[in-house]
């Protein structure tokens, strides 16, 4: 195996969930897709190479050297991208920060956590199969849920009014100041400022 000199060569993964193609860009479901594009974009920094599943790059952020990906196997498979750069990479589950929707939470809430369940997120679901462990930093972003009756499929995979999309802008900059704070200070301090 050729992992010897890559074994240092990333500090953190950081993940944006969502799912690839046109039809799905600017859904509730991709929050995770859309943070880390203006992550990358803020940092003059494509995701366009092409490994483990993911589209990506490697970046300096947060005074740490980044692996910043966007799965791209659909979300119910995000572990499989997930689990190999952090194998390739020997990133730490401690180490692998992933950003996503959660339905249960307010449009444009914001919600740091250290670990913990899937809470039915299935994109998290598979990451923690993949991983093996619960144990890794996360940053949720709130979409709100469908009114009485609505169906959570549809919800997911619809896109935000207008109103909605002004709030989840100012969200994904407050999401990518909570990572720089869980890479530089770790997941305690970015709860205490953000939660």
């Amino acid at each position: 195996m050729l992992l010897g000199n890559k074994s240092s060569a990333v500090d953190w993964l950081i993940v944006g969930l969502g799912n690839p193609g046109e039809k799905y860009e600017h859904t509730r479901h991709n929050m995770g897709f859309l943070t880390v594009d203006l992550l990358a974009q803020r940092q003059g920094v494509k995701l366009n190479r092409v490994k483990f599943k993911a589209a990506y790059n490697v970046m300096d952020f947060a005074g740490a050297k980044c692996l910043v990906m966007k799965p791209q196997t659909y979300m119910n498979l995000s572990g499989e991208a997930v689990r190999e750069a952090a194998q390739f990479y020997k990133i730490p589950a401690g180490r692998v920060l992933v950003i996503y929707d959660d339905v249960s939470l307010p449009v444009g809430k914001l919600r740091v956590r250290p670990s913990g369940s899937a809470g039915g997120h299935n994109g998290i679901k598979n990451i923690i199969a993949h991983l093996g462990t619960q144990e890794f930093p996360r940053i949720k972003i709130g979409t709100g849920a469908p009114g009485e009756g609505g169906d959570m499929i549809d919800w997911v995979i619809g896109v935000p009014s207008q109103g909605e999309r002004k709030a989840l802008a100012e969200t994904f900059d407050r999401a990518i100041e909570a990572a720089e704070r869980i890479v530089t200070d770790g997941c305690q301090k970015a709860m205490n400022e953000f939660n």
